[in-house]
This record gives structure tokens, sequence and C-alpha cells, in this order.
């Protein structure tokens, strides 16, 4: 019997959110609605260039599949997390974090020299987010911090495609994905951005390898990486890597493939103020469905009403109390 419903593993970020102009952007030769990796002097560069703008959201644990890991728990998942953070204050504070939402991690975790990773996320009137982030000790995530045990007492291994950027990162998912395979623990995975897709096309090929059980990207990310131009094709090419998938589409909803049929998901009409965490809530709503025997239709449902729920408020996460209100509304 497994113990945990979706082991996790990505990097540990702590987000500053903030409220800026598109003119900011440009003033400040930001691409606009990508992540962007930068080094720490970049990073404090432009926080301090943006110091008299209104700080959107209060500091939060982040990291695309530990805000997917986080949602899933508070739903009702019980989760592992493998990630890297340093013997600093935001480390402490990024494992409280994990803690409080019920989220296990390696108990070594924490005790590394350096700086726990950090993305400063920039949000537009047009509730478009941009990130650019330091990874800090999450750069050198490894194999060593896979907990084999937790992994293989799990029923879905999660991982984060930002992971094919480091050069320790992406072998660890790679081997990941191996364990889970050759344990009957079935894989997800996230393609995580469009850029991310253009630059590392050739390493997310390798992380995937043969197949993965689920991937998770949004339209963008589905015509980048299948190298065609339109969502049909798209859809029809990842069959290649995934034997199932979810195609997450904005205010269009989602395209879900359960092995043998598509299903089109319906979007909420909502006021998005801010997109931060839209893709990443749906990853862990969908995958908390399925891993609790919902099918692809109802899965997908819930994840649909829980990303309109979360682009609502600023924040890539819901209050604890949100996530329940979901599942009984």
């Amino acid at each position: 019997m497994s113990i945990y419903d979706i082991y996790g593993i990505g990097a540990a970020l702590v987000d500053t959110e903030i409220e800026v102009t598109d003119l900011d952007l440009a003033d400040l030769e930001i691409d606009k609605g990508v992540m962007t990796l930068v080094d720490e002097e970049r990073q404090r560069e432009l926080i301090s260039a943006l110091s008299t703008h209104l700080v959107a959201s209060k500091r939060a644990s982040g990291g695309s599949a530990a805000n997917s890991i986080i949602a899933a728990s508070y739903f009702g998942a019980r989760n592992f997390y493998s990630c890297r953070v340093a013997s600093d204050d935001n480390g402490q504070f990024y494992l409280d974090d994990l803690s409080a939402a019920g989220v296990d991690y390696h108990n070594r975790n924490g005790s590394s020299e350096g700086i726990t990773g950090k993305c400063l996320v920039m949000i537009t009137a047009d509730a478009e987010r941009t990130m650019n982030t330091f990874l800090g000790t999450s750069e050198h995530i490894s194999e060593d911090d896979i907990d084999i045990e937790a992994l293989t007492q799990s029923k879905y291994a999660y991982i984060e495609g930002y992971l094919v950027t480091s050069a320790t990162g992406r072998p660890a998912a790679i081997r990941l994905r191996e364990l889970a395979e050759e344990n009957n623990v079935k894989t997800a995975l996230s393609l995580s951005d469009p850029a991310i897709v253009n630059y590392f096309h050739e390493g997310l090929t390798e992380m995937i390898g043969e197949k993965v059980d689920i991937l998770f990207c949004n339209e963008a990310e589905a015509i980048n990486f299948t190298k065609t131009d339109t969502l049909t094709d798209a859809a029809e090419a990842l069959k290649k890597s995934a034997r199932t998938y979810a195609i997450t589409r904005g205010n269009k909803g989602a395209l879900l493939f359960d092995g043998e049929n598509h299903t089109e998901v319906s979007a909420h009409s909502v006021t998005a103020i801010d997109t931060n965490g839209a893709g990443d809530m749906f990853a862990g709503a969908f995958l908390f469905g399925i891993s609790r025997g919902m099918d692809f239709a109802s899965a997908g449902a819930l994840a649909s009403k829980a990303a309109a729920k979360v682009v609502t408020q600023f924040g890539p996460r819901l209050a604890p109390e949100q996530h329940q209100e979901l599942l009984e509304g």
C-alpha cells in the first residue's frame, strides 16, 4: 500500500511578487511572460529598481512543482517533496511552509551552505506573470536529494521541467523517472515554460524518456515541444511522449487525453489579476483527483475550477480553507 499519493521533485524558491507596468519591463530589459534565470546581483538590481512598487503578495514558498505538491496536499493528498534549501532564514521559512501544508521532505534538507533560491515575480495589469529567478542552492539539486524509500511508496512521481536547466538537476530528474518506472510508480512531468521548451528541448526529451504517464503543459509549450503549428497537431504528436496528457489553454479551458479519448474542459469566467501559479494549481488539483480515483473529466473539472480561483487573487497559492471549499462547491 502506498504511503504517498505524489512524490515531487523541483526547485525550492521563495517568491516575492511585485506589480509592474509593461514600461517597467521594457526599461529594465526584461522579457515579458516567461521565466528568465538570473544571478543574485541581477536580481538584487531589479529589486532595487522596483523598490517603490507595490508588493502584490506576502513572501511565499514557491517553485513550480512545490506549488502543485502543496496544492494537492491541501486538497487532501499525502505528499513528499525533494528539493534543496540552504541553512538560512529563507530555507527555514520554506521548510516550515512545507510542514504546515503536511508535505514531508528529506530530513537533512536545510543543511546546505549557500543561499536559498529566490524568484521575483512581476505582475502586469493584464495579469501576466514574468519571472526572474535566482536558483541559489536549487541549482545544485542532485540524485543525492532523492529519497528512494519515499518514492517507491508513492503512487505518482511528479517532475518539474525547470530542472532541465541544472547540470545536476536534469540527471536527478532522469534518475527519479527511471526509479519510478522500475518500481511501478506512475510518472508525470510538466514542460514548465515556453522559453524552457525552446532552449532545452533535447534535455526535456531525455527527462521524458520513452514516455511519461502524464504530461502537463500549456498550449504554447505543447506546440513548441512538438514543433507543430496547431493545437490539433500538437495534441496528436504528444502521444509519442506521453500515455496521457493535459494541455491548459487559459480562458479557453483545457484539453485532456486519457489514453483513449480527448475531453475538453471548460474554463470558468473570472476576472484574472495574477496568472502566476495557474498551471501549477491545475496540475496539483488534477494529480490529487486522479490519485484519489477520479476519472480525467472529473479531475480536469476540479483542476479548472481551482486554477480559475487562484488567478483571481495575488500569489500562486490558495489559502488552506479554499481547497476544501472547491471540493464541496
